[in-house]
């Protein structure tokens, strides 16, 4: 959740700072704050509820000179979001600063032992634990700020990246992780701090990835001596091993869209492009996933194949379910990750666990992936972000290579997982030999059609975007799907529920007269997704139980359909495709009717109530 930011060189730090935070924003942003040590050595923390625009009104006529600083945007865990509990805190001294990504499992044991030894806290929050704690140590034990952080997150049970200032040496910082991501850009004379590349890459293309339970220290001195220090929390030594950025600014602009959930939306066709580049072979008919290739052996012998994800991620597995299923005859069971870690799962060491994750951070799925690897089960994991924590721990993996997602809303993210997934699913089955060729070539060609028939589906924005101010009215819908189209029925409801605040459930249409159809009424919308192919009879009769009942449908269908588009009160046409691939094309029109819904009920789009865009607490 939060975003963490430094910065440690010969430049002003504030303005990089607040550069970052805004970059760092989709993480949370209840409220955010910025701590920097001016020339003079004083401490001076600034912070404000809400956005970072509030934190720089605040700012605006105090002190922000500095060399060196950190800032943080914050998703509320302990304490509601108010400026007392905004990040940075101070330590009891003011003389130690610190900003936290994650939560302190036993901050109260903590926090009741340091308020015996006569310290007060400000706040609700776990992290000022942390601080004072830091102090504590620093100033029983003797010694300099990374030992003191070493020594103090020994006695720490839970996640974190942190990074703490002490205005007694104004020439170093220290940060570290467990659990929660953090990196640090290595620039000229100057290094940066933060919860993913995004406020880095600016500056420079140089990073350095933290592992979990390492503590790192840079200084700089007026010497201009520069040093870049890594130990354990143990202390053990470690040598950075630094790595080249591949991310572009231009992907962190919003390109003349108005959000960038729009652009990303109609950044589709290219991105699924860029995930199947060098994998789909069209003209040779083949799909190369090297993740898959070197370790095919354990795809074909696994006697079941378990997926892990949470969110958007989860739905994106249901539907790779359908297609393992159909395809290479293994049974395969999707879990929700937040469950699957604590229901003691039966797992054998013959068991494919795939882990699907945008970030590569989630920590719920990162912890069962733990949980299954531990057993013997073999790790492929479906990620975004290279070098990402899920993707280091997996044995194999596929990263999807849509670039940065910065609308909290996934959108491009979903297509790539869901495209990744089949890729997963097309060489299983045609190793395995339970596809026939005729089909396996046939899906193979067709996928290679999906990025053009999206820019398609993509022309029907203004079309949504007029029906869409109809049902602003509405507080609640329900979106129905069969098949390979039931998950997406439910991403599309999740879609809306996430940025219009509007309640929404997806339901396999079948089993809506088993309760919902008691909810249907000429005041409750009803989005049916039918393309003409597999269950579409069946669909029909589902709009026909709807419309007797006055329900009012948007229905999805298949370019030319005439049969749903009689009885719908709105269609969005999309093109033919094979039947494992519409869900690529049919999810497309419920992103955009989710979007203009939320734009014409004035909701924050990219930055919804309440959400983050990677959940890296429990």
């Amino acid at each position: 959740m939060c975003g963490i930011v430094g910065y440690i060189g010969k430049r002003k730090a504030y303005p990089i700072l607040i550069k970052g935070l805004h970059r760092l924003e989709y993480r949370g942003y209840d409220s955010a704050g910025v701590a920097l040590i001016n020339e003079q050595g004083q401490l001076n923390i600034y912070k404000a509820k809400g956005k970072v625009a509030e934190l720089e009104t605040l700012a605006s006529d105090k002190d922000t000179t500095g060399t060196i600083g950190i800032a943080h945007t914050r998703w509320a865990t302990h304490g509601e979001p108010n400026t007392v509990n905004a990040h940075p805190h101070y330590s009891e001294s003011e003389r130690l600063a610190i900003i936290h990504n994650g939560i302190i499992e036993n901050y109260a044991v903590l926090k009741a032992g340091l308020q015996q030894e006569g310290y007060t806290f400000r706040s609700d929050t776990d992290t000022e634990v942390l601080v004072q704690l830091i102090e504590y140590t620093q100033l029983n034990r003797q010694v300099d700020l990374k030992t003191a952080v070493q020594l103090a997150l020994q006695q720490v049970i839970g996640a974190y990246a942190i990074a703490v200032l002490d205005k007694d040496h104004p020439d170093t910082l220290v940060a570290a992780r467990k659990g929660s991501p953090l990196v640090v850009g290595v620039g000229e004379e100057e290094y940066f701090i933060a919860s993913d590349a995004t406020p880095i890459v600016e500056y420079t293309d140089q990073v350095i990835y933290i592992e979990d339970e390492e503590v790192v220290s840079i200084s700089i001195n007026a010497q201009d001596d520069h040093k870049i220090d890594i130990a354990t929390i143990n202390n053990v030594q470690k040598t950075p091993e630094i790595k080249r950025l591949e991310l572009s600014l231009s992907q962190l602009e919003k390109g003349g869209y108005p959000h960038f959930m729009l652009k990303e939306i109609f950044e589709q066709p290219r991105t699924l492009a860029d995930s199947m580049r060098g994998r789909v072979n069209v003209r040779q008919d083949n799909i190369a996933l090297f993740g898959f290739i070197d370790n095919k052996d354990r795809f074909l012998s696994a006697k079941r194949i378990i997926i892990t994800a949470c969110g958007t991620s989860w739905h994106a597995g249901l539907i790779a379910m359908y297609a393992i299923e159909e395809f290479a005859q293994i049974p395969v069971e999707v879990e929700y990750s937040s469950e699957f870690r604590y229901r003691k799962p039966v797992i054998n060491k013959d068991d494919v666990v795939v882990a699907i994750s945008q970030s590569g951070e989630t920590a719920d799925t990162l912890a069962a992936i733990q949980l299954a690897k531990s057993k013997g089960a073999f790790i492929f994991s479906i990620c975004n972000v290279v070098g990402a924590s899920i993707p280091r721990l997996s044995d194999s993996g596929c990263y999807t290579h849509v670039g940065p997602e910065i609308g909290v809303a996934s959108t491009k993210a979903f297509t790539a997982q869901v495209t990744a997934l089949t890729m997963l699913a097309l060489c299983i089955g045609r190793e395995k030999g339970t596809m026939s060729a005729d089909q396996y070539l046939r899906v193979v060609r067709e996928l290679g059609q999906i990025p053009m028939k999206i820019e398609r589906v993509l022309e029907t924005d203004k079309q949504i975007s007029e029906f869409a101010k109809t049902f602003t009215y509405a507080q609640n819908f329900i979106y129905l799907g069969r098949g390979y189209n039931y998950p997406v029925a439910m991403e599309g409801a999740l879609k809306l529920k996430e940025i219009s605040y509007i309640h929404a459930e997806g339901y396999p249409a079948a089993e809506m007269k088993h309760g919902p159809i008691a909810l249907i009424s000429q005041e409750m919308p009803v989005v049916v997704v039918a393309p003409r192919c597999g269950t579409y009879e069946k669909v029909v009769s589902n709009i026909q139980e709807i419309k007797a009942r006055k329900g009012r449908v948007i229905a999805v269908v298949s370019e030319g359909d005439t049969l749903v588009s009689r009885m719908a009160d709105y269609t969005i046409e999309v093109p033919e495709t094979e039947e494992c691939l519409t869900p690529l094309l049919t999810v497309i029109p419920l992103q955009l009717l989710a979007y203009h819904i939320a734009v014409v009920k004035g909701c924050d789009v990219d930055q919804p109530r309440n959400l983050a865009k990677s959940v890296t607490v429990e």
